[in-house]
């Protein structure tokens, strides 16, 4: 899994270019070290934790796993943030577009995560994904319940 983040977040943000994220080698790294054994990575993607346009010094990545939605942000001195979302928590996905960017806003059962600053073109391929993966899981959760 070496380095799988890292290349995926570099995919992603060389498609969608005006995505303000920094150092996401960084964050990466802090995903690859708390993914489980045998955590597959479906998708990952990069931008700014926080709802305001105007905070782009909280870079992160999120990937998306067959087990969880995963939210890593290395501090620039020590230290990291590092927020997860089991699918069972999840209740909202809501997508916001302006002139320039956009913004993902995950609802869960605890908090709300803000995903901002994001491309405005990659809105709906991060729609999707987060989508995808959500209805998947739940259908998953459905079938083990019968």
């Amino acid at each position: 899994m070496n380095n799988k983040v890292y290349s995926l977040a570099r995919r992603f943000k060389r498609k969608y270019f005006g995505t303000i994220a920094f150092r996401i080698r960084a964050h990466s790294k802090i995903i690859e070290e708390h993914l489980n054994p045998n955590e597959k990575i479906y998708y990952v993607f990069c931008g700014q934790k926080g709802s305001l346009n105007r905070e782009i010094f909280m870079s992160c990545v999120v990937a998306l796993t067959n087990e969880r939605i995963i939210i890593a942000t290395k501090r620039v001195l020590w230290g990291y943030f590092l927020t997860t979302i089991t699918p069972d928590l999840f209740n909202d996905l809501e997508v916001t577009s302006s002139i320039l960017f956009g913004k993902i806003t995950i609802d869960t059962a605890k908090e709300v995560v803000s995903i901002s600053n994001l491309a405005k073109g990659s809105l709906t391929e991060v729609e999707t994904a987060i989508s995808t993966y959500i209805k998947q899981n739940s259908d998953k959760k459905k079938k083990s319940e019968k």
